[in-house]
């Protein structure tokens, strides 16, 4: 099947990310009810730390997935209302332990947590976070569910080590660079997914449409994360902008910029990377190197192609407004940045 063409929103319109919302607006309040619940705790610096985090108006995109593809495959229960704050808890621990590895001065548009309560108190509670999950999973008695969420959660681990072992490597392959974002941020997006078709009893096969949406959904997201960085606005972001620069991190823009880098540009690329010597004017001249040499445009593209991959995986089930817009999403994950 050919691409989609691709639909330019005026301002005013809708995303398919705010449709979504419009349509799974009980479910998400349920949800964000039970998150709420869940990270209160006597020690009042858990759910302080917690709320700063969780209630910093972060897109919930990965909940949002689990409630609407349960919605779009018929389930009647409350599952997946767990589920999903077992997603958006996991996805919150990592953020807050990937802030004292990173030491990003920000995250969702404010200071990182281990900013303002310190590193050990923001990796205790992101551990305090995963356990709430798990908590979460195991109320919804599906062993299934269980091992699809848990598998993600060591599989992210797993991610973040892999590109922490990488950092500041110029030898970084375009295929381990593949597999560090599969792991650290499309498993959770394809776990999100995956188990809503669990939890209604639905054919293996719808299974495994929604975890590749979920997948490639997720690998679609991180390449354009990636390219922001390199030219994007922190409001798209949510972060600041050149924190992978600044961090060292070889993402797909400069292994590609690489492969073509004359030695002015490897010595450039050295310093700044290897050697972490950066200065102000840095960020500019790696913007335009990843320019003239394609790098942004190619990752892009791959982008898109995932974002293809994606609404074609959803093709197997019959149109509704459920259908329809997490196959839009698909297209807005790589559109976000007009």
């Amino acid at each position: 099947m050919s691409a989609p063409a691709t639909v330019r929103k005026t301002p005013s319109a809708k995303s398919p990310a705010e449709t979504l919302w419009d349509l799974a607006r009980e479910d998400m309040a349920a949800v964000d009810a039970l998150i709420l619940d869940r990270m209160q705790s006597p020690v009042g610096l858990i759910p302080n730390l917690a709320q700063h985090l969780v209630g910093a108006g972060g897109k919930r995109l990965r909940p949002l997935l689990t409630v609407s593809t349960a919605a779009m495959l018929g389930y009647k229960g409350t599952s997946h209302h767990k589920l999903a704050a077992a997603v958006e808890f996991i996805h919150s621990a990592t953020l807050l332990h990937d802030d004292v590895v990173d030491e990003s001065s920000l995250r969702r548009g404010k200071k990182p947590a281990n900013l303002i309560w310190g590193n050990s108190a923001s990796i205790l509670v992101g551990d305090f976070l995963f356990a709430r999950a798990f908590n979460l999973m195991v109320e919804t008695d599906s062993m299934e569910a269980l091992g699809i969420l848990s598998n993600a959660s060591s599989v992210i681990a797993e991610g973040e080590v892999h590109q922490l072992a990488a950092l500041r490597n110029l030898k970084m392959t375009e295929a381990d660079y593949m597999s560090v974002i599969k792991a650290k941020t499309a498993a959770l997006f394809a776990a999100a997914t995956e188990v809503a078709p669990v939890i209604a009893e639905r054919p293996d096969a719808e299974r495994a449409a929604l975890r590749d949406y979920g997948l490639k959904l997720g690998l679609a997201f991180q390449l354009v994360d990636d390219a922001l960085d390199y030219g994007g606005l922190e409001s798209a972001l949510g972060k600041s902008v050149g924190d992978d620069f600044r961090e060292g991190k070889m993402t797909l823009p400069v292994i590609r910029a690489l492969q073509t880098a004359s030695e002015e540009e490897r010595a450039f690329w050295r310093r700044v990377i290897v050697d972490h010597d950066q200065k102000p004017v840095d960020l500019e001249t790696a913007v335009s190197y990843l320019r003239s040499a394609g790098a942004l445009q190619s990752t892009m593209e791959m982008a898109k192609q995932f974002s293809v991959d994606a609404r074609e995986a959803l093709m197997v089930f019959e149109p509704s407004p459920w259908r329809d817009t997490l196959a839009d999403l698909a297209d807005y994950v790589v559109e976000r940045i007009s």
